[in-house]
């Protein structure tokens, strides 16, 4: 008996915790299961083929919002293929208006609501056919009986999050990919938009197995662990171990990865958080909005003064990524509020800014009350919005504009001196964004694949019609140019130096590893931000030589040595 456990990711680098922890949690029929992880950038006809050739007697899907429709399409092949194999979904996209799954997929044998290791676990004694549970007793699970009528069993309590095997053993399969793990599951919120709300059993796992398994992971020197518990820090004493346990147990390299709620960190965890090696964790902080009114009407508790006061706190410290969300198309938030919003969490100068926009999930609040909120959204996943009662689809436009230009030169990192001085030239980032993305449309630039040379030369051509200073920002894109890599071929803007060979033999003693250019500015170092007045030109050049082989570890970038040349 071969059960095949399917996962379709959104990118290779990152790997499916959900299949994993059903396989580990099969107990003595572990060995009869199988893991075949592809994403969603391969064809549907290899995958379509390779779980062919499989053979599974079967087939089981970990379906989510990102990968659904590729699922359905997939599946529906499937079973023209190996009509007779049974085919199981799980996950939040379906654990939601089942029923109307099931009626619109008829070749799904059934699906496996909400925790999925007991009920996953009895599924497989079933089809073994060793003491099985009938399927109407087993837990958890809406299934089609021998007439074709759709029942659904009782629901399966919250697991003992103790209980769930580790399922990391093996980390071979994992190369070069993230590793996740969670700590605890439930959220103690309820955020409307959020599933995690709908879960209210907040439960943790025993810290003296998430300190051993944590230690594999150390042992092991895993690149990057990411935390899927969704507020990491609701419970001060268990965020305060696991993160004291990790300070004690560096081993130089391991990054670690938590949502947090920043205002509810205390004196203590920040203390001990700016104790950490660079790089040892990174933070991701909902914000979502700065409107008092749309906060609460979200039933999200938030207080953004402390939130503020945390984040530049940590930022200060320069040893911890900082990861800030904000949502467009949440109720109460128009476009002025959005605005003033992105403006108010920009100048935070987290190392990223995601700008999302609200998707209406399935079983959500949002999604229950859609209507009162006058929110139009997609009907294929992701369900994004489309308008609001407060945001029209212009609007909705015009922010998408800011998000794709917020992308390429804010959190892409290779713009960080240029956007420094950016902010010195206006008192709105969103409007310098949403300037940049109707320049972009209007010269046919949008839509299409730009290397990071040509991004250069189009926000030259920008900024040539905002009659910026012209030899300060070539500079400045040189700059932040040669602090991510050492370019074989010099950009047409920078000007050419009569003496750089000269330069470069004295001074670059490791050949490729380091790079020396001429300047006539100072730049903003790392922690100068919030910068309002453009630097002065010098009546003298300035030397930087980047040292390529020592990068900042949040960064990446060459750390930067002045020198003095005559």
């Amino acid at each position: 008996m071969k059960i095949l456990l399917a996962a379709i990711n959104a990118k290779y680098v990152h790997s499916n915790l959900a299949v994993h922890s059903l396989r580990a949690s099969a107990g003595e029929y572990k060995d009869g299961v199988c893991i075949a992880e592809y994403t969603i950038n391969q064809m549907k006809d290899d995958i379509l083929k390779d779980l062919y050739l499989q053979s599974p007697d079967v087939l089981c899907f970990s379906v989510y919002l990102w990968n659904l429709e590729y699922v359905e399409a997939i599946l529906k092949e499937f079973h023209k293929i190996r009509p007779s194999v049974p085919v199981w979904m799980g996950g939040p996209e379906v654990s939601y208006e089942t029923e109307d799954f099931l009626k619109r997929h008829e070749s799904v044998t059934g699906v496996m609501i909400g925790e999925g290791e007991d009920t996953f676990r009895e599924l497989c004694a079933y089809y073994h056919g060793k003491d099985a549970k009938e399927l109407s007793e087993i837990k958890g699970i809406a299934y089609r009986d021998a007439n074709g009528v759709i029942c659904f069993t009782a629901p399966r309590e919250p697991k003992n999050l103790s209980d769930v095997p580790f399922c990391y053993d093996d980390l071979e399969e994992y190369a070069n990919r993230i590793i996740y793990y969670e700590s605890s599951r439930g959220c103690p919120f309820s955020c409307s938009y959020c599933l995690s709300s709908v879960d209210k059993k907040l439960r943790f796992r025993d810290l003296e197995l998430v300190k051993k398994e944590l230690q594999f992971f150390l042992d092991k020197k895993v690149p990057q662990v990411k935390f899927v518990d969704r507020t990491f820090n609701c419970d001060h004493q268990h965020a305060m171990a696991i993160w004291s346990y990790l300070a004690e147990h560096d081993n130089g390299s391991t990054n670690f990865h938590f949502e947090i709620s920043a205002d509810l960190l205390r004196e203590e965890e920040i203390e001990l958080i700016e104790s950490m090696r660079p790089g040892l964790i990174q933070l991701e902080i909902g914000v979502q909005s700065a409107n008092e009114v749309t906060i609460k009407e979200i039933h999200r508790t938030m207080k953004l003064e402390r939130v503020k006061e945390v984040v530049r706190r940590i930022r200060k410290g320069g040893n911890v990524h900082q990861h800030l969300d904000l949502i467009a198309g949440l109720p109460y938030e128009d476009y002025e509020s959005f605005r003033h919003s992105f403006d108010e969490i920009y100048a935070l100068w987290p190392n990223q800014l995601q700008l999302g926009f609200l998707k209406v999930l399935k079983g959500s609040f949002m999604y229950e009350n859609a209507k009162t909120y006058g929110i139009a959204y997609h009907d294929a996943p992701p369900y994004e919005v489309l308008y609001t009662k407060w945001l029209s689809y212009d609007e909705i436009l015009k922010i998408k504009r800011v998000e794709e230009m917020l992308e390429v030169y804010y959190n892409s990192g290779q713009f960080e001196v240029t956007m420094k001085l950016l902010y010195a030239m206006t008192d709105s980032m969103f409007d310098l964004f949403l300037e940049l993305g109707e320049f972009y449309e209007k010269k046919g630039y949008a839509g299409m694949q730009h290397s990071r040379l040509k991004r250069c030369e189009i926000l030259l051509e920008f900024l040539e019609e905002k009659d910026a200073p012209k030899e300060l920002f070539r500079e400045a894109l040189t700059f932040d140019l040669y602090a991510r890599e050492n370019c074989k071929t010099r950009p047409d803007w920078a000007p050419a130096v009569d003496v750089l060979r000269e330069v470069t033999r004295k001074y670059c003693t490791n050949g490729k590893l380091s790079h020396a250019e001429p300047f006539h500015y100072r730049f903003p170092g790392k922690n100068e931000i919030g910068v309002r007045e453009l630097p002065e030109r010098f009546a003298f050049t300035v030397w930087a030589l980047f040292h390529y082989e020592e990068r900042d570890p949040l960064d990446h970038q060459a750390k930067v040595e002045y020198l003095e040349i005559e």
